[in-house]
């Protein structure tokens, strides 16, 4: 603080503290008019040119004490003069003024040798206009209780609950303050320069009732201190400044407090049960975080930013105590992580919101966590007993899954859908974790496959999925196929009479159950209480099933498995059969009926009559209309002298055949038209 400090604590052998500089201090505006003295300018510094950090160069120059008053009209050929001379102690920030304080105010330590000492402590009648910015007003004198000036009285204006930390002596602090006569008149105040004072406590920095002051205080106490002269400056003060034996009042709040041989504190208020894995140097983590001084002022937030910080840690890429603070992290784990400055941004702040020599205060929270080496992690969480086939290269599969971030957020789920998410593995039609997670699986396998971004969406990310973030599935594989695949019959019991095997154009009559791979059913003639019939061969069911029913015996029972470019293809049959399904069939046979030669609608029993035309021709008109070929069919069939193709509709069949024979298409068949089967193709059985 300015006006605290001891015009005599710096000597020409001491080192010089760390900058009396703060951050930008929220203030209100100051009141308009206010005029500023032109005589005695806040003392402390030449200018904040003159100001500087020890460890710079700025930092070991400061302007010479003068010995005389100077006129307002020098006081800028002054100051260019008084910017090139040594510093040997560091000033807080004031308005450029070059005005001497006469050696005579200082104390012991100020005469031993040029310093700035006086300057960082006294201000003139200028800051008494500038006490119209709102700070905390300083109470008169007459309204405290008897003092008898023998110490330092402190009273505790306001304590903070939580008071982990209290000021000892070596600490550095930074602090607002207010000073004022016992009658009210204020004579310094840091809110009026927007900056804090930073100073160590108790190795001579400050006037020894101010270091005396400050030892035990909590961050965000506030402190009214009175000084007696004899711990302030004495029957000398500082000329037009300080009157001697004058009693010096002050209004402080402690705005932080570190020492230089603190370390980063970390402590973890949540921590999840199930911790696999924590953060290691190299890795890349993906965090939310509040960031706040000691005093608990905000200064940056992920949250508000909507956005995760992502980044390396343990390579130079954060500040040393962010840096040493995130290792040892779970994901989900929430933890403070308190900063000295010289692990944060040190004496220079960050050029925005955070100011020179602040602790930092961060409340983080994990969400991700990897490393470039990473592979994809499975994690099998069920496995089917009887698992006969494996997913391999090339596999077309079918399966099913919730999508996660690593802290559980759901950013997709096929379940939502209802619908499975179909694709080729191995292929590249998926990402190159999920490529490689669904290589091995079996029908009905349920596993989790964690996959880092950069097997992932990598650093842009998609959709609801951020960049850079580790992905979790949870899957479970419905079915899956190869386009190479066939018909798979498995026979689970046989007749022992097996002679007659059907063949294509056999009428059969059949039971079925039909399911997925998974065994979720589809379909089944038991429920409906009739069973299935179809004419083998002729494009009635799907091909499979066709392929699946040859060379069955009556009584047989098998399971017939059928990929869907056998069965119903990647378009499925709506509301009942899924796009790129794999069927089983479990079937039993029940009846069968032997169909008539490939080709063949119609066949007769026995002879075929010469005068076969004739015969059909009832009128003798010397053609034949549908009807009379209908007739005449139905009639043979009757008789038994002729037989149809089983499973078939009499009436399309006749209308076929009839087609047939009337070449010229006149709807009439003419005697030069009618030709039997072997008339045509030399075929043994004949066909109208």
């Amino acid at each position: 603080m300015v006006l605290a400090v001891l015009p005599n604590l710096y000597d020409s052998t001491r080192r010089p503290s760390p900058r009396a500089r703060g951050p930008p201090f929220p203030l209100p505006p100051r009141r308009t008019g206010a005029t500023l003295p032109t005589a005695w300018p806040p003392l402390g510094c030449s200018s904040p040119a003159a100001s500087g950090s020890i460890l710079g160069e700025r930092g070991r120059r400061h302007p010479r004490l003068q010995a005389v008053r100077r006129r307002r009209e020098a006081e800028e050929k002054e100051e260019e003069e008084e910017r090139s001379l040594p510093l040997t102690a560091v000033c807080a920030p004031c308005p450029a003024s070059p005005h001497p304080l006469p050696p005579s105010m200082a104390g012991p330590a100020a005469r031993r040798g040029p310093g700035c000492g006086s300057l960082l402590l006294l201000l003139p009648a200028l800051l008494v206009s500038w006490a119209a910015c709102q700070a905390p007003p300083v109470p008169a004198a007459a309204a405290d209780p008897p003092w008898d000036g023998a110490d330092v009285r402190v009273e505790r204006r306001f304590v903070p609950e939580r008071c982990p930390r209290a000021v000892r002596r070596g600490d550095f602090v930074r602090y607002h303050y207010l000073g004022a006569f016992p009658d009210g008149t204020r004579f310094d105040s840091s809110y009026d320069r927007g900056s804090t004072f930073n100073v160590f406590v108790g190795k001579g920095q400050l006037i020894a009732g101010m270091d005396k002051a400050l030892v035990g205080m909590c961050v965000n106490e506030r402190r009214f201190v009175k000084i007696p002269p004899k711990l302030a400056y004495g029957n000398e003060g500082v000329s037009g400044v300080i009157p001697p034996n004058a009693v010096l009042h002050f209004d402080v709040l402690l705005i932080d407090l570190w020492n230089s041989e603190d370390e980063v504190q970390v402590q973890t208020y949540f921590k999840p049960e199930k911790c696999t894995r924590t953060v290691q140097v190299s890795d890349f983590v993906r965090y939310h975080y509040n960031g706040t001084f000691l005093d608990g002022t905000l200064f940056d937030s992920s949250h508000n930013r909507m956005r995760t910080y992502d980044t390396y840690v343990g390579i130079g890429w954060l500040i040393p105590g962010m840096d040493q603070g995130l290792l040892g992290m779970c994901v989900g784990e929430k933890r403070i992580i308190t900063i000295p400055p010289f692990l944060a941004y040190g004496e220079e702040g960050d050029g925005k919101e955070i100011p020179g020599q602040a602790s930092l205060v961060f409340d983080v929270v994990l969400l991700d966590l990897h490393n470039p080496k990473d592979g994809i992690t499975i994690e099998n969480q069920q496995v089917p007993a009887s698992c006969e086939r494996r997913s391999q290269t090339g596999d077309f599969l079918r399966y099913h899954y919730n999508g996660t971030l690593l802290d559980g957020t759901l950013f997709d789920s096929s379940y939502s859908r209802n619908r499975t998410y179909d694709t080729y593995v191995g292929k590249g039609y998926v990402i190159a974790g999920m490529d490689e997670g669904l290589l091995g699986v079996c029908t009905g396998e349920k596993r989790r496959i964690i996959i880092p971004p950069h097997l992932g969406y990598g650093e842009e990310g998609r959709g609801k999925i951020p960049g850079s973030a580790v992905l979790v599935f949870d899957i479970h594989v419905v079915d899956f196929h190869n386009p190479s695949d066939s018909v798979s019959i498995t026979v689970n019991y046989k007749p022992s009479n097996c002679t007659v095997l059907s063949k294509k154009g056999d009428y059969l009559k059949y039971h079925y159950n039909a399911s997925l791979l998974d065994g979720t059913l589809l379909d089944s003639t038991h429920s409906l209480g009739r069973t299935y019939n179809i004419v083998l061969g002729s494009g009635q069911v799907v091909v499979g099933m066709d392929m699946g029913l040859q060379d069955m015996c009556v009584g047989e029972r098998r399971t017939v498995v059928i990929p869907p470019h056998l069965g119903y293809g990647e378009d499925g049959v709506e509301g009942e059969v899924p796009g790129s399904a794999v069927l089983v069939f479990d079937i039993e046979l029940l009846e069968l009926v032997s169909g008539l030669p490939e080709g063949y609608m119609f066949v007769w029993n026995g002879e075929v009559s010469p005068n076969l035309f004739e015969e059909i021709d009832q009128n003798h008109d010397g053609e034949v209309l549908l009807e009379e070929f209908s007739e005449y069919i139905q009639a043979q069939v009757d008789s038994g002298k002729g037989k149809l193709a089983p499973g078939f509709d009499f009436e399309k069949i006749v209308k076929n055949m009839f087609t047939n024979q009337d070449r010229d298409g006149n709807g009439k068949v003419t005697a030069e038209e009618f030709k039997l089967k072997d008339q045509e193709a030399k075929e043994e059985h004949d066909e109208l």
